[in-house]
């Protein structure tokens, strides 16, 4: 008993030294330059010490992470949309029919077939569920374009669970941005913030509705800018240039928050979520937004002329690293835009740009990547002068090119510029797609007194080629319009090729002469 007695004072003891090291070794430690172990609890200032090897913090304030005035501004500006489509009908055989065989499309089995889509409406089935901001108090609204791509009705819904049908003011796939309006008024529009001051490592909130969990907030930072992605190239159907520079965040976004805000602390709008880069189909940790400057430049182009208004450089291009440079003797400079090859006629090479050189700046802005040099483009409009700093020969030069658009000219086209055809264009559903046995078209509705008329074109009519170029989206009709109005040949006439929705297919020529 004698032994566990003098034992047990011989471990206490023990420990009492221990402690008393310990402390004595903490103490010193607290007392050098050179103490790099803190408690997780302590604050840290801007103040360093450095023994020449290791840099050591002091005390500084903690960062600030309330969201709640961000949300709380934010939240009744984003809105619920869900589309909607009537379900692919079943394809029947219509035979011969005397009625259409006589008098054309639009009589008979035909005629029949349209009185049972207009009842379609009460029979649409839900197509998906996306988000919008509203961006103004009158009832317009910006959104993704694949939220509502395919959409024969939008209904929208408010914070406060009031409902609203949706028109559709305009879109631009190859930006994947659409536009649309709701009639009513004094709503909460959100107010826009700055997206080339974000910086990476900032805080931002995504707000949305993830699976249909509406008015949801989610955190994260700001992870990259400029960011280029490659998955647009499948949007754009006339061969124009997508915009891909996207803000890339580790902000939690599913689908339903497509079309969403992205705002920063203060509850500014910065970028609209897009999409997530996932191999599973759910958030992975990295999404992507379209920044507000994007953004603004479209839905004002959309408002004030129908569409985007394009520019465009004339250039083909490569980023520039370290084997391209080493290859063309490149020293001056180790990132920026390698010039690949110059449109004949267009604006580079009327600025005096030449294959070989290395953009670095426009108009003051640095472009390293090509996700910088498409966001710095798809600011400008047709008309619009940018100024270009680039090396050659391993010296930098400066110059100012006039942009052109794609038909090489520097004039801003409308929308209502085709008002005198007399009709709108509207894009085929899939499931139109699938009856029709085509893979791309645009429908003729809503016909009036014009020039689409006057040819013989009827209700209905599916247009699959003008002038022999195939048409896929109701832009590729605006472009193709546009070029044959530019062009100068004194005959201005769209040679159309389609189908009726019975299968019978028909030949057009619309003259566009004055």
């Amino acid at each position: 008993m004698k032994q566990n007695t003098k034992f047990g004072l011989l471990l206490l003891g023990a420990s009492v030294i221990g402690s008393a090291l310990t402390i004595c070794a903490t103490s010193a430690l607290s007392g050098s330059d050179n103490a790099v172990f803190q408690t997780s609890s302590a604050n840290y200032s801007s103040d360093t010490k450095s023994d020449g090897f290791i840099r050591t913090a002091g005390k500084m304030p903690a960062v600030e992470t309330d969201f709640t005035k961000a949300a709380e501004s934010t939240i009744n500006s984003v809105v619920s949309i869900k589309s909607f489509a009537t379900p692919k009908r079943q394809q029947t055989s219509r035979g011969f029919d005397p009625f259409e065989f006589f008098f054309g499309p639009g009589y008979g089995n035909n005629q029949r077939q349209q009185q049972q889509e207009s009842k379609s409406e009460e029979s649409m089935q839900p197509l998906g569920l996306g988000s919008g901001v509203i961006i103004s108090s009158d009832g317009y609204i910006v959104t993704n374009n694949h939220v509502i791509d395919g959409a024969e009705k939008l209904e929208v819904t408010l914070n406060d669970n009031s409902k609203y049908n949706a028109k559709i003011i305009g879109t631009d796939p190859s930006s994947d941005l659409a536009l649309l309006k709701v009639e009513a008024k004094n709503l909460q529009a959100i107010t826009f913030g700055d997206s080339d001051a974000l910086k990476v490592g900032e805080w931002v909130l995504a707000v949305g509705n993830p699976f249909g969990f509406t008015s949801t907030v989610t955190a994260g930072i700001v992870s990259a800018k400029a960011r280029s992605v490659n998955v647009n190239s499948s949007r754009s159907s006339n061969g124009t240039v997508d915009i891909e520079s996207f803000i890339q965040t580790d902000v939690a976004v599913n689908s339903g928050n497509s079309g969403g805000a992205l705002v920063n602390t203060d509850g500014l709008l910065v970028g609209i979520n897009s999409m997530i880069y996932s191999q599973t189909g759910s958030y992975a940790g990295i999404s992507f937004a379209i920044p507000v400057s994007i953004v603004s430049k479209v839905v004002n182009d959309i408002r004030e002329f129908g569409s985007v208004q394009k520019a465009v450089l004339g250039i083909s291009y490569v980023e520039l690293d370290a084997d391209k440079a080493k290859e063309n003797n490149i020293t001056a400079t180790k990132e920026g835009i390698y010039v690949a090859s110059v449109s004949e006629r267009g604006a580079a090479m009327e600025a005096g740009i030449k294959e070989g050189d290395v953009i670095v700046k426009l108009n003051n802005a640095t472009v390293k990547n090509s996700g910088q040099m498409k966001e710095e483009v798809s600011r400008l409009r047709p008309g619009d002068k940018v100024t270009i700093s680039y090396y050659r020969n391993n010296k930098l030069h400066t110059t100012t090119a006039t942009l052109k658009n794609n038909q090489g000219t520097t004039k801003v086209t409308k929308t209502n510029d085709m008002l005198s055809l007399g009709c709108a264009f509207k894009a085929l559903t899939d499931s139109q797609k699938e009856d029709l046995g085509v893979r791309s078209g645009v429908q003729v509705v809503g016909i009036k007194a014009g020039k689409i008329k006057d040819a013989g074109v009827k209700e209905g009519f599916v247009i699959l080629e003008i002038n022999n170029s195939r048409v896929s989206s109701v832009d590729d009709v605006e472009t193709i319009y546009n070029s044959i109005m530019q062009s100068s040949d004194s005959d201005k006439v769209m040679f159309i090729t389609g189908l009726y929705v019975n299968g019978k297919r028909a030949y057009y020529a619309v003259d566009l002469s004055e």
